[in-house]
């Protein structure tokens, strides 16, 4: 087998222009499908991950006026962002499977005429 040609053929195929709109379509839907559960979960994450920063500092007395209720508060606020980063991803795999429950039957016709018109 010439590996050459092979890998040439593929980078062609990247750069020539793609004429089955259908293939794009099917892209999207599936962007559209995932983007509200990742969306989520990054930001939820995030915030999470803060909240629990923000209750160590307070905990050991970084941030705040190291007092025993500010200690208290620290404790309380890292354990709501403990919880919050575990919870993160089981609600993350509910909003994907509710959307990618919300397009399945859009991308399965289109996924369909993509592989009849492809024999």
């Amino acid at each position: 087998m010439n590996t050459d040609k092979i890998y040439a053929e593929a980078i062609a195929s990247e750069y020539a222009p793609k004429n089955t709109s259908k293939v794009v379509a099917l892209k999207k839907l599936d962007r559209k499908a995932k983007s509200k559960a990742e969306i989520f979960a990054f930001s939820f994450g995030v915030v999470m991950a803060l909240l629990l920063g923000v209750g160590m500092c307070l905990t050991m007395n970084v941030i705040g006026s190291g007092t025993t209720l500010s200690m208290a508060a620290g404790i309380v606020i890292g354990v709501i962002g403990i919880v919050g980063a575990g919870l993160n991803y089981p609600i993350y795999t509910r909003l994907l499977s509710a959307g990618k429950q919300k397009y399945a039957f859009e991308i399965i016709q289109l996924a369909k005429e993509i592989s009849q018109s492809a024999e």
